[in-house]
């Protein structure tokens, strides 16, 4: 293998491993926001909840 040859593949290992990093962090960020939003989402009460929670009004 000649020199020039030597420098593309060790160009192409280091862009292939910047890409892997660069997926890796956005799994990583992924995961974390899809957790807050199953936490927000279980903080906020359905629809069902409030409506069966609310007294019926007084008429009169």
């Amino acid at each position: 293998m000649t020199t020039p040859e030597k420098y593309v593949t060790a160009a192409y290992c280091v862009v292939f491993a910047v890409v892997l990093v660069y997926l890796l962090i956005m799994a990583l960020k992924l995961q974390r926001l899809e957790r807050d939003v199953d936490d927000l989402a279980g903080r906020v009460p359905d629809e069902d909840e409030e409506e069966t929670s609310q007294e019926p009004a007084q008429v009169g």
